[in-house]
């Protein structure tokens, strides 16, 4: 994966931030939006872009479109960098391959000492009884 072809492929749009902030909320478009398209992308195998489609189905839209918001800041500037730096991160932890589990072996070891202290605490049990006469 390479970082700077796939910010390449990026596309920010700034738009008015929602909620209080008084007058400069009405006229700064400090709110980044950004899309990228994961079908079309040539920065991404196409082995890459399967994985990333089964992690991120439940963000992207019925296109293959991913859409992330940021609207943090005050600034437009730092609200796109945070934007990337999240995309960024969103990406790389959608290509990472989860190790195949290992089914391990209980020792016989374990599998004695489990019965002896049954037994043991059986016996326990048994000798409380009051005897048979």
């Amino acid at each position: 994966m390479d970082k700077d072809k796939i910010i390449s492929e990026l596309s920010f749009k700034a738009v008015r931030s929602s909620g209080a902030g008084g007058q400069n909320v009405n006229k700064v478009s400090s709110k980044v939006v950004l899309t990228f398209d994961l079908n079309n992308s040539q920065s991404l195998s196409d082995e890459e872009k399967e994985r990333s489609q089964k992690k991120l189905k439940s963000k992207l839209t019925l296109d293959g479109i991913l859409i992330l918001n940021c609207d943090e800041d005050r600034s437009q500037l730092k609200n796109k960098e945070i934007v990337i730096k999240r995309f960024l991160e969103l990406i790389e932890k959608s290509l990472v391959i989860p190790k195949e589990r290992k089914a391990t072996k209980i020792p016989k070891s374990v599998i004695e000492k489990r019965l002896k202290d049954k037994s043991s605490t059986s016996e326990i049990k048994q000798n409380r009884k009051k005897p048979d006469l």
